[in-house]
């Protein structure tokens, strides 16, 4: 069909022949990626996330695919001045080349999401992590871009290190935290997912490592703040290192005249039996710190999964406790008579 367009004769068909040529093949483009993308949807039904991870990369940028396939075919069949030929040919490869690393970037980052999602974390990929990606797949592609084209780079490094240089000036707080965020994620103080204490006394998770800021969810649901450079350079407790299981303890008071051993063979029943302890860690039950002169003092320790789940153990085991005692009649602790023969 195409070379029978090219032979036909007449002046108003040698002035429409390009753009008819690249019309008419880029709508056969779009109809064949429809039709691809249709036959790859159903079989990455049957298939794990990845082949969807896959599917939804190639969506947009095939897209630009198609146009560079019409661009060829126009270039191959059309009757173009040299001059246009070369333009064309030039977008042509600006269009793959971009196209190409926007479906590399983000099928790089939806991975990455999708091996932190497996490994359990909310939110596992931060801000400056993806615009990391992105940045250096889109400067591997204008490398190569500049590499086609031949273009001296050299003018462009000294014209780049002295605006880099005033821009470093200009925006030095700036520069300061997005490197701050660089080094959160090579030594990984912290990692999104986290729960931390803060140096300011804050506890929450840290939901996201941006630009700038790093941003931590506190339990009452508020979001913190912090610059990514006041947060390298201040003391900070990270609950999730090494660990996120931490031991916990339970203070239990009583009166003298209970038998101590009865008492810790009580403790230890009930600490078994409370939800939301890790079983594997046997309860310890503590005469700590003994006798006082108002009481005698125990300890329970126990192991739980996580921060966020101490105060609700510890709540449970308490309530265990009090109501054995009741149940058993064990005295609590006297109180100090002062003045009083």
């Amino acid at each position: 069909m195409i070379p029978a367009l090219v032979q036909a004769s007449g002046p108003w068909l040698d002035m429409a022949q390009p753009a008819l040529l690249f019309v008419v093949s880029f709508v056969a483009a779009l109809v064949l990626r429809h039709s691809t993308l249709r036959m790859f949807s159903r079989w990455a039904a049957d298939h794990q996330s990845p082949a969807n991870l896959l599917l939804e990369s190639l969506r947009w940028p095939s897209l630009f695919w198609c146009l560079a396939i019409a661009l060829v075919i126009t270039l191959e069949y059309a009757d173009l001045p040299s001059r246009a030929v070369k333009w064309v040919r030039g977008g042509t490869v600006v269009v793959l080349v971009f196209s190409i690393c926007i479906v590399t970037s983000t099928l790089a980052v939806r991975l990455l999401v999708f091996a932190g999602q497996k490994r359990g974390f909310a939110k596992p990929l931060s801000g400056v992590s993806r615009a990391l990606v992105h940045v250096f797949v889109m400067l591997l592609g204008v490398a190569v871009l500049l590499r086609y084209f031949q273009i001296a780079v050299t003018p462009f490094l000294t014209a780049l290190g002295v605006g880099g240089l005033a821009v470093a000036l200009a925006l030095r707080d700036t520069l300061a935290n997005f490197f701050a965020g660089i080094h959160i994620l090579v030594e990984a103080p912290i990692s999104v997912g986290d729960f931390v204490r803060l140096a300011s006394g804050e506890e929450g998770t840290v939901i996201d490592i941006g630009w700038r800021t790093t941003r931590v969810q506190t339990t009452d649901n508020n979001t913190v703040v912090i610059p990514n450079e006041r947060l390298t350079s201040s003391i900070l407790v990270n609950f999730a290192l090494p660990d996120p299981r931490m031991v916990t303890n339970v203070v239990v008071f009583t009166g003298f005249n209970v038998d101590v051993d009865q008492i810790q063979a009580m403790l230890a029943e009930e600490a078994a039996q409370v939800e939301g302890i890790i079983p594997e860690f046997t309860p310890l039950i503590l005469f700590d710190p003994g006798p006082t002169p108002t009481h005698l003092g125990f300890k329970v320790v126990v192991q739980v999964p996580n921060r966020l789940a101490v105060g609700i153990t510890q709540s449970r085991l308490r309530q265990r406790i009090y109501r054995r005692f009741q149940k058993e009649g064990v005295p609590m602790p006297e109180l100090v008579r002062r003045g009083i023969e």
